[in-house]
């Protein structure tokens, strides 16, 4: 058995990851710059999501979240892998050949506040890649649908005349989900899209990527690290830590019996609202610190922390294998 998390049939499937890697070179030297080292954001990570389904991808901060869906959608070049949306794989196409297909594959950002431009107005963001895709006929028609796509989110179409500062948060990343509907794609990566807003804004978000998602039959990577949330929109979960997959299973099976020990330590650090119940479960601390992601431990990537390791841990690279049906981990002692 391969590390490769093994794929449905191939007409339920939409995107498929194998090996993906992203290496980032560490440069020394001011005038000759030469390379000392690589800093490995993403390691051989390998999934698959299946048409109108939501995988959520959680992990703690600079595990390699972000960056996987960057590699998705080649924002960022992969270093090795293959990325293959509806059969055909991205990583080996040109710019050029990529163009047709990036309209069937959009992003929402983390930050609300950042990824929308402050010199254009809502409704020139909306309709800026209706217009380099030539989707609208005329300036008629892409007003017409502009309008109609901050009808779909939830937003006033006279807000098309205003400018981002004028807007809340929420309001904003609004706007962040209607400009990636724009193109009508198959598959949308939200990065993080509520981790910048507040806790009474988030349902609102998490609520209408639902039903845009039930409307459109949208397939989603949702990029978290509130694990609350994640169970609330996903049908499946990959957890990973530092650039590795450690543990993918269905929403229910990987919170009632998770298998990885860094799930387990994720999962027990995510409070429940009964203070009685919360008083008796238990509660995993994990020691150490992440290891540096520019020289990470030979063997498991999280036997230095790890609460059951035992001495192979560190000499073998435990592969990510399917355990029971649909759940996978790359444990020895699993």
């Amino acid at each position: 058995m391969t590390n490769n998390e093994k794929a449905p049939k191939a007409d339920s499937l939409l995107l498929e990851v194998r090996g993906l890697k992203k290496h980032f070179p560490v440069f020394r030297g001011l005038i000759a710059q030469r390379v000392v080292g690589w800093v490995k954001a993403v390691d051989d990570v390998s999934f698959f999501i299946r048409r109108g389904e939501t995988l959520g991808l959680v992990g703690e901060s600079g595990c390699g979240k972000t960056t996987t869906g960057r590699c998705i959608l080649q924002l960022d070049r992969p270093t090795a892998g293959e990325v293959l949306f509806a059969g055909q794989d991205l990583a080996r196409m040109s710019d050029a050949e990529l163009r047709p297909l990036r309209r069937k594959m959009q992003i929402v950002f983390q930050d609300p506040y950042s990824s929308l431009n402050p010199r254009m107005t809502i409704g020139q963001i909306i309709g800026e890649p209706i217009v380099v895709h030539r989707i609208a006929q005329n300036g008629g028609e892409c007003r017409d649908r502009v309008d109609e796509l901050l009808l779909v989110v939830g937003l006033n179409p006279h807000m098309a005349g205003r400018y981002s500062h004028e807007l809340s948060g929420g309001q904003r990343q609004r706007v962040g989900v209607a400009r990636a509907l724009a193109l009508e794609p198959e598959f949308i990566v939200c990065d993080e899209p509520i981790s910048a807003l507040d806790v009474s804004i988030q349902a609102q978000i998490i609520n209408l990527l639902e039903e845009l998602q039930e409307r459109f039959s949208l397939t989603y990577l949702f990029i978290a690290h509130d694990l609350s949330v994640v169970r609330h929109i996903s049908d499946r979960i990959a957890v990973m830590y530092l650039g590795k997959v450690v543990e993918i299973a269905g929403r229910q099976e990987l919170y009632e019996s998770p298998l990885h020990p860094y799930t387990k330590a994720l999962l027990s650090a995510v409070p429940i609202p009964d203070p009685a119940v919360e008083a008796k479960r238990e509660h995993i601390v994990l020691g150490g610190e992440v290891p540096s992601a520019l020289s990470p431990p030979f063997g498991c990537v999280f036997h230095p922390r790890c609460p059951i390791a035992i001495d192979e841990c560190s000499r073998a690279l435990p592969e990510l294998r399917e355990v029971r049906h649909g759940h996978w981990v790359a444990c020895i002692r699993a």
